[in-house]
């Protein structure tokens, strides 16, 4: 018995809904702040000055201390007053756990770099990555609670099997400081039902 064939326009037609579904998929989780790693794309993205790029690479400072920086470059570089305060200090907060990036990570040609094979994960990626891995986001993102209260629920026994280093799950726990404590309104209705709690 022979296999059916598949036509060209059946092939299509499955490959412009499996990009619909994504899409649709993105959208869902747009409530969501954005992560640094996502708001360093767009500045690095808007073609900054090469030194300045370099230096929001390069650079080894405290979460006050680029904030500092990112409040002052503000004037020279458009791309930074585009970002309210509370993206600023999500990039600021990136910043502090993720550069200086390794030697030899930075591309001698910044406007061709591939940013988002480059550049560490960020907060958001991980909580969509290995939070909603076992649970709904929403009982992530709605909780308000203190960097020693999400750390403490990422040792649990029932967390502490998660991939993630030391640092990257320091660095989540500071994102969902900044970004959680979303109210529940702002939550599209297809993730307000159901998943666990803590």
């Amino acid at each position: 018995m022979k296999a059916p064939c598949i036509g060209i326009g059946s092939l299509v037609l499955a490959a412009l809904f499996a990009t619909a579904l994504h899409a649709q998929t993105d959208d869902v989780f747009a409530f969501i702040p954005a992560g640094g790693k996502t708001l360093l794309i767009e500045i690095l993205q808007s073609r900054p000055p090469p030194d300045d790029a370099k230096a929001l690479l390069t650079g080894k400072r405290t979460r006050e201390e680029w904030l500092s920086h990112l409040q002052g470059r503000r004037g020279t570089l458009p791309a930074l007053q585009r970002l309210n305060e509370q993206e600023l200090l999500t990039l600021a907060d990136y910043l502090s756990f993720n550069t200086p990036l390794p030697s030899g990570a930075v591309p001698s040609d910044l406007a061709r770099a591939n940013w988002g094979k480059l550049l560490p994960i960020d907060g958001r990626e991980m909580a969509l990555e290995y939070c909603q891995s076992c649970h709904i986001i929403t009982v992530v993102v709605t909780q308000d609670r203190t960097r020693q209260g999400w750390l403490g629920t990422m040792n649990k026994p029932s967390h502490v099997e998660i991939r993630l280093t030391k640092g990257q799950r320091e660095a989540l726990a500071s994102y969902l400081v900044l970004n959680a404590a979303i109210p529940i309104d702002r939550v599209p209705e297809e993730l307000r039902a159901g998943g666990a709690s803590y």
